[in-house]
C-alpha cells in the first residue's frame, strides 16, 4: 500500500524543518540485499540518497515499492540531520536506546531488591490462601 498524502506531507514538512533542498540531494537505485530471493536481486528498488553539503548518506530498502523508499529514505535523512544539527533524537535512535535499557543488566542491589520484593510478595499471596488444617 502506497504511502498516504498526509504522511508525504509530514515528510515534506520534516524535510524544510532540517533545511534539505531537493537539488542538494544525490539519489540512486541500487539493488537491494537480504530475503527476498530472486526479484530482490533483480530489481533496483533500494534508495541510497546523500546530502551533497553535509555528505550523510542513507539507504532505504524497507517497501517493495521504488516511491515509497524515496519518501522513507528522505525521512531519515532528514530525522539524521536534525539529529546530528540540534541533538534531536530521532524515534529510531529512541527506540534503540530503549531497548538498550532494557536488556542492561541489573547491578547487585538492584537485583537483590527485586528478589527481596518478589517473595515479600509471595508470602502475601501465600497468607491468603485457604488451609484445611484450621
Amino acid at each position: 500500500m502506497p504511502l498516504s498524502p498526509a504522511t508525504i506531507e509530514a515528510i515534506v514538512t520534516l524535510m524544510t524543518r532540517a533545511g534539505l533542498k531537493e537539488e542538494d540531494l544525490r539519489e540512486q537505485f541500487v539493488l537491494g540485499s537480504g530475503s527476498g530471493g530472486q526479484k530482490i536481486n533483480k530489481t533496483s528498488s533500494a534508495v541510497r540518497l546523500t546530502h551533497l553539503p553535509t555528505g550523510e548518506a542513507v539507504k532505504i530498502q524497507s517497501s517493495r515499492s521504488r516511491e515509497d523508499n524515496r519518501w522513507l529514505a528522505r525521512r531519515a535523512l532528514a530525522e539524521r540531520i536534525l539529529e546530528i544539527r540540534d541533538g534531536e533524537k530521532s524515534k529510531r535512535r529512541q527506540e534503540q536506546e530503549k531497548i538498550r535499557r532494557q536488556k542492561r543488566r541489573r547491578s547487585r542491589r538492584q537485583r537483590a531488591r527485586m528478589l527481596d520484593d518478589k517473595s515479600h510478595h509471595a508470602e502475601k499471596k501465600a497468607n491468603r490462601r485457604w488451609r484445611s488444617d484450621e
